[in-house]
């Protein structure tokens, strides 16, 4: 049975571009049929950051995501220890990502992407790049929060230092 021969093509592209700017990559070709098991369409990190992302294209406007797509996304991303993104692109235009919280959500519980919004409030593969370097200061958080786990400080003192 063949697949979507367009989609798989602009999967490879974001591979290739997320590879390009620094990540490590991973493509996920079965994502959406052969297997039982929810996976991303790509998988993508640097040490610092990772990201799970549910690919999409079009060459019209806007793009649908089914609520299901979405759910199985969040649930992987959170069992991976990943960022979950919508990866849109539109003819003729960069990718640009999304949390799926940022996303308009259809009376049917659909997600939407139109291009306007993608080109006004998208993050790019820059702002991703972005996140990795801003990930330091995550460290001292993440090393905060260990230390109240641990009993080490108090829950007023480490928001007092965050």
């Amino acid at each position: 049975m063949p697949g979507n021969p367009k989609g798989d093509r602009r999967e490879r592209e974001l591979v290739n571009r997320l590879h390009d700017a620094g990540f490590a990559v991973m493509r996920a070709p079965a994502s959406g049929s052969s297997t039982d098991r929810e996976l991303p369409d790509v998988l993508a990190g640097d040490g610092r950051v990772f990201y799970a992302v549910e690919a999409k294209s079009s060459s019209g406007d806007p793009i649908y995501l089914r609520g299901e797509e979405v759910e199985a996304l969040i649930y992987f991303a959170r069992n991976f220890g990943a960022a979950p993104k919508i990866g849109v692109r539109f003819d003729r235009e960069d990718w640009y990502f999304f949390h799926p919280g940022d996303l308009h959500v259809t009376n049917g519980g659909n997600y939407r992407v139109k291009k306007e919004a993608a080109l006004a409030d998208g993050e790019t593969i820059d702002d991703l790049l972005a996140a990795s370097e801003d990930t330091e200061s995550d460290t001292s958080v993440s090393e905060v929060l260990n230390a109240v786990e641990q009993g080490v400080l108090s829950a007023e003192e480490a928001e007092e230092m965050l």
